[in-house]
């Protein structure tokens, strides 16, 4: 079995994702830390009062009052808009946010605050957000609050842009002390940047505060992995393991390492305990089919894929997959059927195309053969395999002048590596150029 079934889940199991979880009165918006003090008898007062005492109902009925006289008020709006998002009203919060900004664009409470929840969320918004409150100032100061803005910016950008991500998070150390996640984060970004010294330092230096800490094991083991340090990733998940034997990521990790060392069938057994632990979660679902059939046992990677279909009829990866795994079953009708399926749904998947190709030759459809290499083509270029199927198709279908060209860029590409077709290739020319 190869690593490659490893990538791109380790880490999305690690816990090493972003998790944007807003504390109930985040940094900088507290409603003691705005701006000028209000009077004391005042609705708006009375209404901060509320919200300080955590009676959110309360604050929201007397801020809706206050807001009727005072539409525009760009202090009040933010405090409704937490008041929803303290109780977890994230759409109605978002709102308001907004209302508040459009009164005060250089409030930057209502900008953190909004940047935190749409990065929670997952929007791609977050960052124009969290990138304009950075360059605005709380009222009163408030280095905790920016420095927050700094770090879930870091956060975002750790994969997609680690250097700027490295800069924001200096910013933030700048304002504030560094923490524990900030070490962590320091990790991540070195990883994504492509700089194993600093990101395994300090995941090790997480690791020696917090000697259990899942995330920053399963970012260590991940990176040793990566650069085939298998002696030293063996031992760390060994004690991982005996504190928490069912953990999917460390699981995953350790069928990685397995199957490295080519210790296929442990390998295996590992994947299958992980797909038992989390039946439902797809990219488990995918690395168990692929080893099956890394392991040339199709059946049971044609019965993992089929189960995915049935709950994703269209995914067209798991179909193309499915497709490859039939095509070595030699069920060629039912592996056009999957390919098809595929490319319904995806028209840019250049192998499920050159599956249809392959199946259509193989069940005497070839002008099918043809109508798949032709779509084929417009995406990537084509290889010796593909001349040979243009070539035979063309054979078969009578159309003698491109078949004989197809011959000839087959031969002059294959260079040996296909005997047996580079023997048919030339007897079928010999054939042909006889009877031109």
């Amino acid at each position: 079995m190869r690593l490659s079934w490893m990538t791109g889940l380790v880490l999305a199991l690690s816990g090493t994702a972003a998790v944007w979880a807003q504390a109930p009165l985040p940094p900088g918006t507290r409603v003691e830390d705005q701006q000028a003090p209000v009077a004391e008898n005042s609705g708006l007062a009375q209404a901060e009062a509320a919200i300080d005492g955590k009676n959110y109902g309360k604050a929201r009925g007397m801020l809706d009052t206050y807001l009727s006289a005072h539409p525009a008020d760009a202090r009040a709006l933010f405090d409704r808009g937490y008041c929803d998002d303290a109780e977890g009203h994230a759409e109605a919060a978002e709102a308001y946010y907004r209302k508040a900004i459009a009164a005060d664009p250089k409030q930057f409470e209502a900008r953190l605050a909004l940047g935190l929840l749409l990065a929670q969320a997952g929007s791609a918004d977050a960052k124009t957000e969290l990138e304009t409150a950075v360059t605005l100032e709380p009222n009163p100061s408030n280095p905790a609050a920016k420095a927050q803005a700094y770090r879930t910016l870091a956060r975002l950008l750790r994969q997609s842009d680690p250097d700027k991500a490295k800069q924001y998070l200096i910013e933030a150390l700048r304002l504030s002390p560094e923490s524990i996640d900030d070490t962590m984060l320091t990790a991540e970004i070195a990883e994504a940047e492509g700089d194993p010294v600093v990101a395994e330092e300090a995941y090790r230096r997480v690791l020696k505060i917090q000697p259990e800490s899942s995330a920053a094991m399963a970012g260590l083991t991940h990176l040793l992995l990566k650069e085939k340090k298998y002696s030293e990733a063996e031992p760390l998940l060994k004690s991982a393991l005996a504190r928490d034997p069912d953990d999917p990521a460390l699981n995953a990790q350790l069928a990685a390492l397995l199957g490295a060392e080519g210790k296929t069938d442990e390998a295996l057994g590992v994947l299958e305990k992980l797909h038992q632990l989390k039946p439902k979660d797809r990219e488990i679902a995918m690395m168990l089919a692929d080893a099956y059939s890394q392991d040339e046992d199709y059946n049971k990677a044609d019965a993992v894929y089929a189960n995915l279909l049935a709950g994703a009829p269209n995914d067209a990866e798991v179909a193309s997959a499915r497709g490859q795994v039939l095509i070595r079953e030699q069920k060629y009708t039912e592996a056009l059927e999957m390919f098809q399926r595929a490319v319904k749904v995806r028209q840019d998947d250049s192998d499920a195309w050159a599956g249809i190709a392959f199946a259509a030759s193989k069940t005497g459809q070839y002008q099918l053969t043809v109508d798949a290499l032709t779509m084929r083509s417009k995406l990537v270029s084509d290889t010796p395999v593909t001349y040979f199927l243009w070539a035979t198709a063309y054979d078969n279908l009578h159309q003698y002048n491109q078949s004989v060209e197809y011959y000839q860029l087959f031969l002059k590409s294959a260079l040996g590596k296909f005997p047996d077709e580079e023997w048919q290739a030339k007897q079928r020319l010999t054939v042909l150029e006889k009877n031109k």
